[in-house]
């Protein structure tokens, strides 16, 4: 293929989205405390009600709702008390007409009841009966048995990413054990001969590696299992060796730096070598970015990121990221966004989309965005920024003034 022809960020996605979900992942049965984040493998269907009871949600006295309609604070409507449900235990005793059962919150609602009245509107007789100085509706500070969950209902869908709430749920349903798909593997290799690792002392031309750092805890982020395969020369065979050992212990490989045109850009040749469908795309119209190329080996994808910090995260976060934290690119609609107020003025160019920088800051009417200086190897400008403005495809820029969302970091 002719390289670097320059497709959109949604051209680019469409190519990547009709590969994933990847084949090949191992199904596993995991304790319950170690499913958060894991991904189902098949859907969870209930096996009972939850609750399993009507129960009261509030401690007072469960009633029958009509035996309290003309209740008022100077005239209480009372009722003979004819025992409590302990808590943790079946009701054994039934609310007959004229008659109210003490309840806990959380307590089994007797039979007979259907409405439970707070203590702070009752008062105990000293011959047994309960004053009630406020009437209760049908329904009152009660759950009904099946109205969280009802027997056979589907609970949680297949490919779905456990949050803290869902493992509630499940324990709710009796569930300890879930099967889910392992974390998919992710492969991180630098490449040039003027990286060095962080605790070398950098030479005249050298420069310590970062993105390897950077990519791992992006990737961790997500839910995945990052493994660093340090540092590859420019060199065609030993990059070929090093990017074909991680392809075989990884569902996807990730390579920064050697994506542009260049005597020594070497991860184009190795990309296209490894075998078919080959490369997808190499050149994004984005900025930063545009390096940025995506390949097919079998199974298995690869990418190769710009070496400059800033452009390897922002590609990693248009491209990647909703891939190994949402299983695509339709996640969940507004996720980590503040509509915020641009502070300056940005310019744009027509034909590619901008990712810019920006802080937060406190203004009169909310957050005001502040765009954050720096070029793509400025790597503390991720730092000094809370999360990036995209300019659209089409826009020559955004005027100071302009309503803008801002995707978190």
């Amino acid at each position: 293929m002719e390289l670097f022809q320059v497709i959109t960020l949604a051209e680019a996605r469409r190519q990547l989205g009709r590969y994933w979900p990847l084949p090949g992942r191992r199904e596993m049965v995991v304790p319950l405390t170690e499913a958060l984040g894991r991904e189902l493998v098949r859907p969870v269907v209930a096996g009972e009600d939850v609750p399993g009871f009507d129960r009261a949600t509030m401690d007072g006295y469960a009633v029958r709702a009509v035996d309290t309609f003309s209740a008022r604070e100077g005239e209480p409507v009372l009722l003979r008390l004819a025992g409590e449900v302990p808590m943790g235990q079946k009701a054994g005793v039934r609310v007959n007409p004229g008659e109210a059962v003490a309840v806990a919150t959380g307590s089994m609602l007797p039979p007979g009841a259907d409405a439970v009245v707070m203590i702070e509107n009752t008062e105990v007789l000293e011959d047994d009966r309960v004053a009630v100085y406020k009437p209760a509706a049908p329904g009152q500070d009660l759950v009904r048995q099946g109205s969280d969950v009802r027997a056979g209902a589907t609970v949680l869908e297949a490919g779905h990413r456990l949050r803290p709430q869902d493992l509630g749920v499940l324990a709710s349903l009796g569930i300890n054990r879930v099967p889910v798909y392992e974390p998919w593997r992710v492969g991180i290799l630098a490449t040039g001969n003027e990286i060095v690792p962080p605790e070398v002392q950098a030479g005249p031309g050298q420069v310590r590696d970062i993105n390897s750092y950077t990519l791992y805890g992006l990737v961790r982020d997500c839910g995945a299992e990052a493994t660093l395969y340090g540092i590859a020369p420019d060199d065609l065979e030993t990059l070929t060796a090093r990017v074909q050992e991680a392809l075989a212990e990884n569902h996807l490989v990730l390579l920064s730096g050697g994506s542009s045109v260049g005597t020594r850009d070497l991860t184009v040749q190795v990309l296209a070598g490894l075998g078919q469908p080959g490369i997808l795309f190499h050149g994004l119209a984005i900025r930063p970015g545009k390096p940025t190329l995506a390949a097919l080996a079998g199974t298995k994808m690869v990418f190769g990121l710009p070496g400059h910090p800033v452009s390897a995260m922002v590609s990693f976060k248009v491209l990647i990221e909703p891939l190994l934290r949402y299983g695509g690119y339709e996640g969940p609609a507004g996720r980590g966004t503040v509509t915020a107020t641009l502070g300056s003025p940005i310019p744009s160019t027509p034909g590619r989309e901008d990712y810019i920088r920006v802080r937060l800051e406190a203004g009169p009417d909310g957050f005001l965005a502040v765009p954050v200086p720096g070029g793509s190897s400025i790597i503390s400008s991720m730092i000094q920024a809370d999360g990036l403005v995209t300019i659209p495809l089409e826009e020559e820029g955004l005027e100071a003034g302009t309503k803008v969302e801002v995707e978190l970091f």
